[in-house]
């Protein structure tokens, strides 16, 4: 049970665990903080949170677990306004899908990473934003991988792994930059694609006409390119090293393929494609039998 939870940042992320929690009767109070009045008041009408402030230390105040939900550039101004606000025993956990970054932002205002903070990345979310775009079975069935360090409090990794579990995740737990390297391939790269394929086409002359002709599968790639700018310009920051060598060699892939099909060499093209289908297919397959939650 936790007793009071403060949510900094009650959009799609935030604002679905708090209903997670809700629906499963294991939340008392819930205290909502964030910058827009509108949001924040519309949460307390839907019912996602009971009351609301706009300075994070305030909200936080009285809190057993606080979860910071907002854009990685803002996590350390998050940690500052936090600080000398936590009672002794407040866990302190994060939606942030870069850990390394989270964990020196912890380290530069606090000196030390604390020992009840558990870096966390639920893997799940979708194209919209907003406390509107939440519910509560976003993270059923989804991943949350945990990254807590040597010095963090077992107590607390055992009761952030918990209360993902009652959201209906799948928890684990994973080295921070092991976990910075492998999102950089299957969650941030995808993302760099679909941006990137839909600022390529926007830009061509007859862009109008492309558009309007682009079949489903087009549609279903791209979908992803309508995520938050910003929450994504603060991931390819955050996680520039692991994102850049991912790209770099996604790059060798791509001159490679073009290539292939410049010299119409059809068999290793067969064979790509006949090595991708395969290794998709395992993968869909695992996820009907239970098996990790779509990383996208």
């Amino acid at each position: 049970m936790i007793e009071r939870l403060t949510v900094i940042g009650v959009g799609l992320i935030g604002g679905s665990l708090a209903r997670a929690l809700r629906a499963a009767g294991l939340v008392g109070e819930v205290v909502g903080c964030g910058r827009s009045a509108a949001n924040l008041q519309r949460a307390v009408e839907l019912g996602v949170i009971d009351r609301y402030s706009h300075n994070p230390g305030e909200a936080a105040e009285g809190a057993d677990l606080v979860f910071l939900a907002v854009p990685l550039g803002a996590m350390r101004e998050g940690f500052a306004a936090l600080r000398g606000h936590l009672r002794p025993d407040a866990v302190i956990t994060d939606g942030g899908s870069v850990k390394g970054s989270v964990v020196a932002d912890a380290r530069a205002v606090f000196g030390e990473v604390p020992a009840r903070l558990v870096p966390g990345h639920p893997i799940a979310g979708t194209e919209h934003s907003g406390v509107e775009a939440s519910f509560a079975g976003l993270y059923r069935g989804r991943r949350v991988i945990l990254t807590p360090l040597p010095e963090t409090d077992l107590d607390a990794v055992d009761r952030v792994t918990r209360m993902w579990q009652v959201c209906g995740a799948e928890v684990t737990t994973m080295d921070v930059a092991h976990h910075d390297e492998v999102l950089a391939a299957t969650s941030h790269l995808p993302h760099m694609l679909a941006f990137g394929l839909v600022d390529a086409l926007a830009r061509l002359r007859e862009n109008d006409e492309i558009f309007r002709y682009a079949a489903g599968g087009f549609r279903d790639f791209t979908r992803i390119a309508s995520s938050s700018p910003v929450m994504w310009r603060d991931i390819c920051i955050a996680n520039r090293e692991a994102l850049g060598a991912a790209l770099e060699r996604f790059s060798a892939e791509m001159a490679d393929l073009a290539e292939t099909i410049r010299r119409g060499d059809g068999d290793h093209l067969l064979e790509i494609f006949a090595r991708a289908k395969a290794a998709r297919d395992r993968y869909v397959d695992g996820l009907a039998a239970g098996g990790p939650a779509d990383l996208g």
